[in-house]
């Protein structure tokens, strides 16, 4: 973070304000305007994600007209800024008025440090969300790996490996859990690949009985069978030319294995009933949820056919791995399905994206595209919420963020002082082994009176 700040513009003429939100936002690159004027000029120089905005400004101190018009200015000049208004105690009807002009939230004063960082983080994590999602729209759909929404490293991970492997003819293989994409990254590699301009032809081998799966693969000659009323070619036959997908081929019988490895080794076959061999030009692409290896272990799954579709293998992550593209990913589906549904949906409620970001996904991406298509229709306003989708959000874990962990503790440990020492300032100095100063400044800081206190933490402690 500290190679590159966000940058955080506060428009605040009060120089003892200005000075206390610098504190709060040590970690941000901090950009400061008293004014409209300037506002605009740091605005344009600086372009930051976020806006703190003081509604009183001058030459309008004790009013809003100035805090308006520099509202208005700001999303015109940059309409994807977050605009964070300041009020004064109270004031919600102009606090309002601002988010129904498009400000993004408000916060009123005297200043609660931990709430308006919270405000301030959640906005940038919109912008960021926004602003990955409109490249998105613009230029992935474009792109040969069209509909692979790629936001965490290992998801980069195989969309470089796929960018490798799609230009050869290597039979590959695509390890993942039910639900993660293994078919949509199947047609990535074909869209990349030589063979884009032939079919791409797939099959579940999971999904046809046995009786009908050697049919449906090699094809059939005319009275092969009751019921071969004509000559009938299989899927491998139509693929010529072109790509073959063999999904859940870890299910497939164990007597079209053997057959399925001639056809890899010869690259001919012979229809049902038929005696001439046929050549056929085709990329084979394979996909499991299994794991071949066990099944390879308990003779359910051929070795030599093992090694001969996985030329190439692609672990492909499960939803729940995927940091930083859970959230991307719902928004691209958000938008994906609140357009088939004519819905006018601006995004998720705070609520709704921490559900996302803590669920385990246990179905992968075709659960997150069942929950969100459930959401956009059960929402009832502009954002959905995680009532909508029909998750609840899990208690979130302990800070690990070492600045938060130090301030919890220096609080903590301040108030213990207070306490053991009756409220006594040179007392609660010595006690804490810092000067009178120091306690000052960090009481100040902390937002702690000489009157706190934490006597079930002291008399739980005097007890031990």
């Amino acid at each position: 973070m500290a190679d590159n700040p966000r940058k955080l513009l506060i428009v605040e003429d009060d120089p003892g304000i200005q000075s206390q939100l610098r504190w709060c936002f040590e970690d941000y690159e901090v950009i400061a305007a008293v004014d409209r004027e300037s506002a605009i000029n740091e605005l344009r120089r600086h372009e930051p994600a976020v806006v703190l905005q003081d509604l009183g400004l001058p030459p309008d101190d004790s009013g809003v007209t100035e805090g308006f018009a520099t509202l208005r200015e700001i999303l015109k000049l940059a309409p994807f800024t977050k605009v964070v208004v300041v009020t004064g105690h109270g004031d919600q009807s102009n606090a309002v008025k601002a988010v129904g002009l498009g400000a993004y939230d408000f916060y009123q004063k005297p200043v609660d440090v931990d709430t308006l960082q919270l405000i301030v983080q959640r906005a940038y994590q919109i912008h960021t969300l926004e602003a990955e999602n409109r490249q998105l729209a613009e230029g992935l759909a474009a792109t040969p790996l069209d509909g692979v929404i790629a936001a965490s490293e290992s998801m980069l991970k195989v969309c470089r490996t796929i960018e490798k492997v799609a230009p050869t003819n290597a039979t590959t293989l695509l390890q993942g859990e039910s639900g993660t994409g293994k078919e949509v990254l199947a047609r990535a590699i074909h869209a990349l690949s030589g063979r884009r301009d032939g079919p791409f032809v797939a099959i579940n081998c999971a999904a046809i009985p046995e009786t009908l799966l050697e049919s449906e693969l090699f094809g059939f000659e005319k009275g092969a069978f009751t019921g071969a009323v004509k000559q009938t070619p299989g899927k491998i036959e139509v693929a010529d030319g072109g790509t073959l997908f063999l999904d859940e081929i870890g299910d497939m019988p164990a007597s079209l294995q053997a057959k399925l490895l001639r056809f890899l080794q010869e690259r001919t076959i012979e229809r049902i009933g038929g005696r001439a061999e046929i050549p056929v030009d085709v990329r084979v692409l394979c996909a499991t949820n299994r794991n071949l290896r066990q099944a390879m272990a308990t003779n359910t799954f051929r070795e030599d056919l093992y090694y001969r579709i996985s030329e190439i293998t692609i672990e492909i992550p499960p939803l729940r791995e995927r940091e930083g593209g859970r959230l991307l990913l719902a928004q691209f589906l958000l938008n994906k399905f609140a357009k088939q549904q004519g819905r006018v949906i601006k995004g998720f409620t705070d609520d709704a994206h921490d559900a996302i970001e803590t669920y385990a996904w246990p179905g992968n991406v075709r659960e997150m595209e069942n929950k969100i298509k459930a959401g956009v229709i059960m929402c009832e306003g502009k954002f959905v919420t995680a009532a909508d989708l029909g998750l609840s959000v899990a208690t979130n874990p302990p800070s690990l963020n070492l600045r938060v962990v130090r301030q919890t503790a220096e609080t903590h440990a301040i108030r213990q002082a207070l306490v053991r020492a009756g409220g006594n300032i040179s007392r609660t100095a010595e006690l804490l082994g810092i000067t009178r100063p120091t306690l000052y400044d960090l009481m100040a800081k902390y937002g702690i009176s000489a009157d706190d206190a934490d006597p079930g933490s002291v008399s739980a402690e005097a007890t031990s």
